[in-house]
């Protein structure tokens, strides 16, 4: 029987960085005259770079691009592989350096694969944002939802609450090579071995590639090989809905706890029937129109400082820690409150 109770937790933020102007924009300001260089008046051209086009996280991203392009007049939108596959991200940066383009704002499917050619486009003169990639050195800022440690032992806690602080438990990733996802599971494992001696991790961390299909075999796979295995925590937005699909084919809703990130719109049949428990997420269109907020932000010579008030739910009140920037913006969804989230 589960005795999940729903857990509330609050989320800190963080970075700081060098200005880069691009060469596009400084020619454009220069055609105008030196007295409106780099001003608020420019138009930009700035193309989001995802980790894979199609998948409803993000389509809700483009959303937030989509209205970006709408209220600010630039030109910006987004691409992405039709695959998770970290080459196919790297040509598609290589194919908008090519253009020309005033900045690049990037969810990176694996930050280590795309660092030569974003130094290569920051060499250029263009300026580059990332998201879900803390860690990454060529880009002026990276933008986080939160403090990825602090939501994984969020998690955590959650599935604790859940199983009662007892059984075995899996874990779930995008890619090995997502940083993002790692940093939560490794957070939430941390968490579990300090506070819950109990439960027990089994497997290694099932890599899924974002990819529903790929989650539902991991789940077969688990409960062959572990028959006791009660707790599921997913990582990419698509995870959850995997794991649930699986555990409804063996009628097993009701005795398994299953929390991760995702979406109402991807994770909405599974929470209603009970296969999944609670989902968090932070809203994909946000962190987009904050990511080219602070692209345009830096293209016309401006900086962020600490407690900076980005215009965007969640991030009202940002924290600086080195080159990025945390927001306060995850929140928790159950089948008791996720009409409150359309999307």
């Amino acid at each position: 029987m589960k005795i999940f109770a729903g857990v509330s937790a609050l989320a800190l933020i963080a970075g700081v960085g060098l200005i880069s102007i691009s060469p596009l924009a400084d020619a454009r300001a220069q055609e105008a005259g030196p007295d409106v260089a780099a001003t608020e008046d420019a138009t930009y051209t700035i193309p989001t770079i995802v980790k894979i086009s199609g998948i409803q996280w993000f389509i809700r991203m483009e959303e937030g691009v989509e209205r970006f392009a709408e209220e600010t007049g630039h030109n910006a939108y987004q691409v992405g592989p039709a695959n998770a596959d970290a080459q196919l991200q790297v040509r598609i940066v290589e194919d908008e350096i090519a253009k020309g383009v005033d900045a690049i704002t990037i969810v990176p499917f694996s930050p280590e694969a795309v660092e030569p050619v974003l130094a290569k486009a920051m060499e250029q003169g263009i300026t580059v944002v990332s998201h879900e990639a803390s860690a990454i050195e060529n880009a002026v800022y990276d933008i986080e939802a939160f403090r990825n440690a602090a939501y994984g032992e969020h998690l955590m806690e959650a599935l604790a609450q859940c199983m009662g602080g007892q059984g075995q438990y899996a874990v779930f990733v995008g890619g090995l090579t997502s940083k993002s996802h790692n940093e939560w599971v490794d957070a939430a494992i941390a968490y579990q071995e300090a506070n819950y001696p109990d439960m027990e991790l089994v497997g290694s961390k099932n890599e899924t590639f974002d990819d529903q299909q790929q989650a539902y075999a991991k789940t077969q796979e688990l409960l062959r090989a572990y028959p006791d295995v009660r707790g599921f925590q997913g990582s990419a937005s698509t995870d959850v809905a995997g794991i649930g699909l699986a555990l409804e084919q063996r009628g097993m809703e009701d005795d398994t706890c299953v929390m991760g990130t995702s979406l109402p719109s991807i994770a909405s049949q599974y929470l209603e029937t009970g296969a999944v428990d609670m989902i968090s997420f932070w809203d994909p269109a946000e962190a987009a129109y904050v990511m080219n907020t602070v692209a345009v932000m830096l293209l016309n010579g401006e900086t962020i400082e600490d407690g900076a008030n980005l215009g965007v739910p969640g991030y009202e009140n940002v924290t600086l820690e080195g080159k990025v920037i945390y927001g306060e913006a995850w929140v928790d969804v159950t089948a008791e409150n996720m009409d409150q989230y359309p999307f």
